[in-house]
């Protein structure tokens, strides 16, 4: 622990103009967000012109007929164009949230007049704080509500992906608030008491309950969670099934159950995943990708998803996910008791005199939007890395678990994957810096050219791909 006080010690030193030199903390975090506002529209300007080509990449063009480009092409457009807007659109409310120096200090006082409607004074400031966070949060929610509605009833719905109604979207959100509550409130309190009872040494003790709450979330999700918004049934007994608990079976993969989820009672989109804790494993078959797929393709992926487990691609990026959260508890001291921080944002001096933690860290976090930027395109490669070694290692099960059957597992893969862009309407031509910042997978082409690369052969079936949607 002396270790660790003398290197927060040290941070915050380095640090200690936060507190000291008068700087326009408001106009630097308004400077920070239009940068990656520009960037991000930039970036969006680089990717638009590509959805003007006619004709697929040519390690596609057997696997994609002229009309099914065009759409995916057409889809691809329209969500450009959606994404430019709403990207404006929320950087203006920011702007205007931020600019007039009265969102936030409005925010909290108002949080202590509704405190002050239950007899309770500003002496109960973790419950002023955990009111703070959700009014702020709802607020913010309803000038992106449009957004939502929009994209998930006409954008979504034009190109058939859409099968939400109105009642079930309705539900859903009433659901998630819910849930926030639920999960956020205790979650809040926790992490503002410990600011209060470790004072400066809060640290080890905020990793802890972070760390703690991510493993509950890992054990309840899947039983109390997840069937609050779809269906989880075992999956029938049959090809599919026999297929991948004999996988599971050769990879001692440690398999406790297998779902089919209800995806299609919301969109047409497909996946599958896993999760659970280490000795026990569940996983989670989307009804559309069972529908859309052959059972040997779908076993191809979740030959993919036993990649990530085998190499223990969660765990890392789970660690790297701890540094991080570290990273920025561990500057955050020389942020929190910074009287000039909240007064730049336009808070009272009887609030400034004396900074409540869950301002601080909601402006400290402001403060940090462009660094969280370049963080996300980071995890972004490291992402993609992973992706191209599961895909290595489905394509080399049969080297693995010696088994002929599994010999032309990536083969089956690539036409897995070129279902999954066909059916999804995925775009196919991406612009190299845009697919860096925002994507966590390779593109397809370079899925499939790694696969070959890897010993699968070329993936000879392009009517699998060619089906109308």
């Amino acid at each position: 622990m002396d270790y660790l006080d003398a290197g927060l010690a040290a941070v915050e030193k380095q640090l200690a103009f936060v507190k000291t030199d008068p700087i326009n903390w408001q106009g630097l975090v308004l400077g920070f967000s239009w940068a990656v506002c520009i960037f991000e529209s930039y970036l969006l300007i680089r990717q638009f012109p590509l959805y003007n080509k006619t004709a697929p990449p040519p390690a596609l063009a057997d696997h994609f007929t002229p009309e099914v480009f065009a759409k995916s092409q057409t889809y691809g457009r329209d969500k450009a164009k959606f994404s430019f807007v709403s990207t404006i659109y929320k950087q203006l409310i920011d702007t205007v949230q931020l600019a007039s120096g009265l969102y936030y200090p409005w925010a909290w006082s108002a949080s202590g007049s509704a405190l002050q409607l239950f007899g309770y004074g500003p002496e109960y400031q973790i419950s002023q704080s955990v009111i703070f966070v959700f009014l702020i949060t709802f607020t913010s929610m309803i000038p992106t509500l449009p957004l939502s509605i929009y994209q998930t009833f006409w954008l979504e719905a034009e190109h058939g992906f859409n099968k939400t109604t109105p009642t079930l979207y309705i539900t859903d959100m009433v659901k998630g608030w819910a849930l926030g509550l639920v999960l956020g409130t205790p979650l809040l309190t926790a992490f503002l008491y410990i600011f209060e009872w470790a004072g400066d040494r809060f640290l080890p003790w905020l990793m802890a309950l972070l760390f703690g709450f991510q493993m509950l979330m890992v054990v309840i999700f899947p039983t109390f969670i997840q069937p609050l918004f779809n269906k989880l049934s075992p999956l029938e007994p049959g090809e599919l099934k026999s297929r991948i608990e004999g996988l599971a079976t050769k990879l001692k993969f440690p398999l406790k159950h297998l779902y089919e989820i209800d995806g299609s009672k919301r969109s047409s989109h497909s996946n599958a995943y896993f999760y659970g804790l280490p000795w026990s494993k569940h996983i989670v078959i989307f009804d559309t990708l069972i529908k859309q797929s052959k059972p040997d393709e779908v076993e191809a992926v979740l030959a993919h998803e036993l990649g990530h487990w085998y190499f223990q691609h969660p765990s890392k990026l789970l660690i790297v996910s701890q540094i991080h959260i570290f990273a920025i508890l561990a500057a955050f001291p020389a942020f929190r008791h910074s009287t000039l921080l909240l007064r730049s944002f336009g808070f009272p001096p009887e609030v400034a005199a004396n900074p409540p933690p869950i301002i601080s860290f909601l402006l400290y976090q402001m403060v940090l939007t462009p660094l969280e930027a370049t963080v996300g395109m980071a995890m972004n490669a490291v992402s993609r890395r992973y992706e191209y070694q599961a895909d290595k290692f489905a394509a080399e099960l049969p080297t693995l678990v010696k088994d002929d059957d599994a010999r032309d597992m990536g083969v089956r893969l690539g036409r897995a994957l070129v279902q999954l862009h066909v059916k999804n309407l995925s775009t196919v031509w991406v612009d190299w810096l845009y697919s860096a910042y925002h994507h966590s997978h390779p593109t397809l082409t370079e899925r499939l050219k790694a696969l070959e690369k890897y010993g699968g052969a070329k993936v000879e079936e392009p009517a699998a791909g060619k089906e109308e949607l």
